[in-house]
């Protein structure tokens, strides 16, 4: 029997797409020939994998985890929203969102860490649910969040089962304040970041490419004024404060009660718990953002949906 070695493995995982082991499966079971094995993954269905993946995938789930301290949020794509709401397709994204909790903001760590059952890898079970359930996903990102004392909170918007749905967040409270102080509020905050989408923790946090951009704007809009040019830098230096201060999550508006700074929030519940707390980051994770779908895949949707 020819020796199946790593270069073999991996030449026919490229050619087909399919997962690490099943390609030494294939090989093995054909005596090393290449052809062979291409073939024999075809017949099982497992090379089907390389075929979609020229196919974009903007639908599917974010999933969010907490455990004690930290926090991770996944994005798993797929084809159509109709994958998101497959059993097959809800555990995986359930189960490695659980894993990302070990991995952190590393989705190539997180694909190639063991999938729970003997499965092969990560990636290995994602690749076998695309030949099971016949559309491209992709583990897209990971993220995640800590704290060394106090709360790690969570919240989907839009969910679809536990801890899985369109917009997961995280959000980091330090301190030492019990827990039924800082959980409803990290609670409350974890919602206004899914509906107000700040862009940075604070003002200093904003891209600064952004922040130009909208200098720029802003220039635009006041050369037309007809002001004197003193007056000019003035508005430019007032629209670009607004939009920082709209953007950043310590200076916006909290949304629960519609007239008091998020950072005023937190500074009011301090005050009250009668030791500091400081917010300390925020993840938020919206499927599919920035990713532009082809007009192709909304006629496979179509035919999806009529079952063809």
């Amino acid at each position: 029997m020819a020796e199946i070695t790593a270069s073999m493995v991996k030449d026919l995982r490229d050619k087909t797409g399919a997962g690490m082991m099943d390609c030494k499966k294939a090989l093995a079971e054909t005596g090393g020939d290449m052809e062979a094995a291409v073939d024999w993954l075809r017949a099982k269905g497992l090379a089907a994998a390389a075929k979609k993946a020229g196919r974009t995938a903007a639908e599917g789930l974010v999933g969010v985890a907490v455990a004690g301290l930290k926090g991770a949020a996944v994005e798993v794509n797929s084809e159509t929203d109709f994958v998101a709401k497959n059993e097959i397709f809800q555990t995986f994204v359930s189960t490695v969102t659980a894993l990302a909790l070990d991995t952190g903001a590393d989705a190539a760590a997180l694909a190639a860490l063991p999938f729970p059952g003997g499965e092969g890898t990560v990636a290995d079970k994602l690749t076998a649910n695309i030949a099971t359930i016949g559309e491209h996903q992709s583990l897209r990102r990971t993220a995640a969040l800590s704290v060394s004392q106090g709360v790690v909170a969570s919240y989907v918007h839009n969910a679809i089962a536990p801890g899985i749905g369109r917009i997961g967040v995280l959000v980091g409270l330090e301190s030492a304040a019990p827990a039924d102080v800082l959980e409803p509020l990290a609670k409350q905050i974890a919602m206004h970041v899914a509906a107000a989408s700040p862009l940075a923790l604070d003002e200093a946090g904003l891209d600064p490419a952004l922040v130009e951009r909208e200098r720029a704007i802003a220039r635009e809009k006041a050369a037309t004024s007809g002001k004197p040019a003193e007056i000019i830098e003035k508005m430019i230096e007032g629209g670009v404060r607004k939009f920082a201060q709209e953007n950043a999550l310590l200076t916006q508006v909290f949304v629960i009660d519609g007239k008091t700074r998020v950072a005023d929030v937190v500074a009011a519940a301090a005050k009250g718990a009668g030791t500091p707390i400081a917010l300390k980051g925020f993840v938020r994770m919206q499927l599919g953002e920035g990713i532009e779908k082809q007009q192709s895949d909304f006629a496979a949707e179509v035919a999806a949906a009529a079952g063809l």
